[in-house]
């Protein structure tokens, strides 16, 4: 019977240990090779994985994990989230659309590839995600994570969005809808561990289906936003 886990396809000749592992959980073979080699390039180790085997990632360490978003993905992340040596591991989904990853927003997915996977729009996601998973957290402010964000602005105008990035100081927004840049603005969301808060902002930039607000200083409610990423970056 073939084990639920086993090691992607190394080169035969002899290289340094990996500094971190990614689970590729029902991924794919030609998708595997693909990300075997991406993660590679930045010394990080691929380990072949099921959603049978999500036992062990409440017992094993990983530092981040590559979900296909499939029927049953579930108990793979809810695993990897309730084991307290994997609460925080980087969580990829692999899937079609940002509304694939909202459908899983609790368990807070970092980052997306999307389906048909190709190599530079692969490589460019592990090259902006990395150091995250090379536990490298003091040199990247923001973090990148896909939840559900409730925008509204003064003048009664609402709408939803899906959350790019997230740092202490404001948020990047995924939506087709338009919010000008400069409007006030009120965002609500949660994160993990971080139950719904809400924050004014204002709307900083604006680009083609997607924005980037600023929290407000005076604000006390962004101080647990603070807060949590301050915990996530030190975990």
């Amino acid at each position: 019977m073939e084990k639920a886990f086993g090691t992607a396809p190394a080169p035969a000749f002899a290289r340094k240990k990996a500094a971190a592992r990614v689970a590729l959980v029902d991924v794919k073979e030609s998708s595997r090779y693909l990300l075997t080699e991406c993660f590679r390039q930045f010394g990080i180790e691929t380990v072949v994985a099921s959603s049978t085997s999500s036992d062990r990632l409440k017992q094993e360490k990983f530092e981040a994990c590559v979900v296909n978003l499939v029927h049953g993905c579930e108990k793979v992340m809810e695993a990897a989230r309730s084991s307290p040596s994997n609460s925080r591991l980087v969580l990829y989904g692999l899937g079609g659309s940002a509304h694939d990853a909202m459908r899983y927003s609790k368990y807070g997915i970092n980052a997306m590839f999307h389906e048909p996977l190709e190599r530079p729009a692969a490589m460019k996601l592990v090259r902006a995600t990395h150091m995250l998973v090379l536990h490298e957290f003091r040199r990247y402010a923001r973090i990148p994570i896909m939840t559900e964000v409730t925008v509204a602005s003064s003048d009664g105008h609402r709408l939803t969005a899906s959350s790019i990035e997230v740092s202490s100081g404001g948020m990047s927004l995924k939506s087709s809808e338009d919010m000008p840049a400069g409007t006030n603005v009120e965002i609500s969301f949660s994160l993990l561990t971080l139950p719904r808060v809400s924050v004014r902002a204002v709307v900083s930039w604006r680009k083609t289906k997607s924005f980037g607000v600023r929290f407000d200083s005076a604000d006390d409610r962004r101080r647990k936003i603070k807060e949590w990423i301050d915990g996530y970056l030190e975990s």
